[in-house]
């Protein structure tokens, strides 16, 4: 629990991580560069989210909060940066859960907060039935916010401190990553979202990007070939992951980027050294070497199996070019003729496409 000054807080403590959003090239798409937001700017069906919803640990009421509380935005005619920012809020004040208590927060005055709600709002934000509603409370939320100068400019966290007052500017960092995932589950492969909404900012963060695929998973947008290669995405997102089963954050980013442009994304091969699979390059792939996780199979995108010089492999690659580190490899080079900046080519065999980052130490960045 944090200490508040005036509002009261129910909240987990997560490890922090910075979002950092990529611009993604729209090669092939007959367009020009653009920036990715987090958000859609329309409204979600909340009937459409599932029974068995679940982006982590958030489960279907607190995702239908979320969801609630990102159409309560909209309503207000805010742009789509604040539905991020008050699902951020509202899992730092509340877990998402519509709870009827605080706790217990002095404020400066020496009084014990009456915190109530998602947001944890006291008395003087309005009625206890206002506070315990949860489009009303967020609309209290998002009344105030535009009254905070620069606040679509300014860190999110210290955005959400000038609305809510709490003692820590920082506080709500440490919340940043879930609420991007389940933005991203609601606007895109989520159960209602508005068609080629969010989920494009690309987290810097392992567990984070874990945290997203693995509700991708429960969708159908994502799709692993073997269940040991889900589990190891698994072990990442819940943290149990051992030293010789974790998945580059590097390739990571890689499938989130994937995702953002198809459909639906099919996976075969991650970590070998975990599953024990020597195939291939044997243990001096980039799948083995150096604890194992450092590449990516796909096998099919939006249904289509690859070959490595098939359409969608093409297009993936010219747009991953720009965005990985010099020394990235591709598979597949007999059947190619492009070249690329970044990405290095080696014969492979053509029934997938093979991507890895095992044999350089640059980070995944902005073109």
């Amino acid at each position: 629990m944090a200490s508040k000054g005036g509002i009261g807080i129910l909240a987990v403590v997560l490890v922090p991580v910075l979002v950092v959003a990529l611009s993604m090239w729209v090669l092939f798409f007959g367009g020009s560069a653009s920036a990715c937001t987090v958000g859609s700017g329309a409204q979600i069906d909340v009937d459409g989210i599932g029974a068995d919803a679940a982006v982590g640990a958030y489960k279907r009421d607190q995702l239908v909060n979320a969801a609630l509380i990102a159409n309560a935005a909209v309503t207000l005619g805010l742009p789509a940066a604040a539905q991020t920012l008050g699902v951020q809020t509202a899992i730092g004040e509340s877990t998402l859960r519509n709870i009827t208590y605080g706790d217990g927060a002095i404020n400066p005055d020496g009084s014990v907060a009456d915190s109530i709600g998602l947001f944890q709002q006291q008395s003087f934000w309005g009625t206890d039935a206002q506070r315990m509603d949860p489009t009303t409370s967020a609309g209290l939320f998002f009344a105030r916010l535009p009254g905070v100068a620069g606040w679509e400019t300014m860190d999110p966290s210290l955005a959400i401190n000038a609305v809510q007052g709490n003692a820590d500017p920082n506080y709500y960092t440490q919340f940043r990553a879930d609420a991007v995932a389940i933005m991203t589950f609601l606007t895109g492969a989520g159960a209602g979202g508005a068609a080629g909404g969010g989920g494009c900012a690309v987290s810097g963060d392992a567990k984070a990007l874990a945290v997203n695929l693995v509700a991708a998973m429960g969708t159908g947008k994502l799709v692993l070939a073997e269940d040991r290669y889900a589990a190891e995405i698994r072990g990442v997102a819940d943290g149990s992951a051992s030293s010789i089963c974790g998945i580059d954050v590097r390739i990571l980013q890689v499938i989130t980027i994937a995702l953002n442009i198809f459909d639906q994304v099919g996976v075969s091969d991650l970590n070998r050294q975990c599953t024990g699979s020597i195939e291939g390059a044997g243990t001096e792939s980039a799948h083995w070497i150096n604890g194992g996780g450092h590449a990516v199979d796909f096998y099919s995108l939006n249904g289509h199996g690859l070959t490595g010089c098939d359409t969608d492999s093409m297009k993936l690659l010219s747009i991953l070019d720009p965005l990985v580190p010099a020394g990235s490899r591709a598979g597949q080079a007999q059947c190619r003729t492009a070249t690329y900046s970044h990405i290095i080519q080696f014969q492979d065999t053509l029934t997938h496409l093979h991507f890895d980052v095992g044999f350089t130490d640059g980070p995944v960045t902005n073109p």
